[in-house]
């Protein structure tokens, strides 16, 4: 049966799952702004991991691992969600989602970007934790809505099938998730201060030496090592990686901290905080230093340094970072909202 109906608002946004999550919220009367909803879902994250490659490179993190925002900020509010996996099914995961639609629910899904038809050829490589809502079928193809693109895009089932089963790192396996059951109402501002102590926490106090701040200083210590321990080649690819991480896929490094500044913002004038006004002033000031940082490791990448840039000095600017967002971190997580 053909589903075309549904009446989704499709808006535009930063980060795929900040979009979905809002724009699944907002079809059920939540209006939260794509920064709040990825303060809630303390998004803001760091971690490097340099025994997992992938595309060939040590993985850099800047964002929770995929459905934690979604999973963190429907907890947060009361909303009841349905995850499912078909690992070993794709006809089931069509099945089901033909289903969810036919009953009229938008249900988002994580899928490859490698084989997205409606990307464009420059975007598209091997990144499996991509986020998308459908919310249509005609004519054996699906109405999606990729908060990504400027408006909804149409793709064939069998295309969609491929990217919810696309191979590699991290394989979506059909992941889909809708929202169940919605609460009459909630409580913003302990949402909101719940989440400010937990991404301070996770920056600031996170065990070992891979996530938060740790994980920014061992990624400065480690592109130190890069050129002596790697050939001219495989070190230029190494913080290429960074770089491609921090600003392509999703918003990265520097996109992150605007939306967190923008998120702190809007709960400085929710909680009534000067203090919360100030700390946004300076993690959007931090989030000029990661613009900058990729800047200057792009030159160094390319080989056209400038100002005597380096692997070194590169490494450099990650520690004035690290040591800015500490001082921010750890003032949020002692502030008393």
């Amino acid at each position: 049966m053909d589903v075309n109906n549904i009446a989704f608002d499709h808006k535009i946004s930063a980060h795929c799952e900040n979009g979905v999550s809002s724009n699944l919220m907002d079809f059920y009367g939540l209006k939260l702004s794509e920064p709040m909803v990825f303060g809630i879902g303390a998004g803001l994250f760091f971690t490097f991991l340099p025994f997992i490659k992938l595309n060939g490179a040590p993985v850099t993190s800047f964002r929770p691992m995929p459905g934690w925002i979604f999973s963190r900020v429907s907890k947060s509010l009361g909303v009841k969600i349905k995850t499912q996996k078909f690992s070993r099914s794709p006809e089931k995961a069509m099945n089901e989602l033909n289903t969810k639609l036919s009953q009229g629910i938008p249900v988002g899904m994580v899928v490859g970007v490698y084989h997205l038809t409606y990307f464009p050829a420059p975007l598209r490589f091997h990144f499996n934790a991509h986020n998308i809502v459908a919310y249509g079928r005609k004519n054996g193809s699906y109405l999606v809505s990729d908060p990504t693109m400027e408006n909804p895009k149409w793709i064939s089932a069998e295309d969609l099938k491929r990217v919810r089963f696309a191979k590699g790192t991290y394989k979506p396996n059909g992941k889909m998730y809708y929202v169940t059951d919605v609460p009459k109402d909630y409580d913003l501002s302990k949402a909101v201060k719940k989440s400010i102590k937990h991404a301070a926490m996770m920056m600031t106090k996170a065990p070992g030496p891979f996530v938060g701040i740790s994980g920014i200083k061992l990624l400065s210590k480690s592109i130190r090592k890069w050129p002596a321990k790697h050939n001219k080649k495989k070190a230029a690819r190494y913080l290429g990686s960074v770089i491609r991480m921090q600003e392509e896929i999703g918003t990265g490094g520097a996109g992150f901290r605007f939306l967190y500044a923008a998120f702190l913002q809007e709960s400085a004038e929710l909680l009534k905080s000067q203090e919360l006004l100030q700390l946004s002033v300076k993690m959007t000031e931090v989030g000029d230093l990661w613009r900058e940082f990729a800047i200057n490791a792009a030159r160094v990448v390319k080989n056209r340094p400038q100002n005597n840039e380096s692997y070194d000095s590169v490494a450099d600017n990650l520690l004035i970072i690290a040591s800015l967002e500490k001082t921010i971190f750890e003032q949020l997580y002692k502030l008393k909202l």
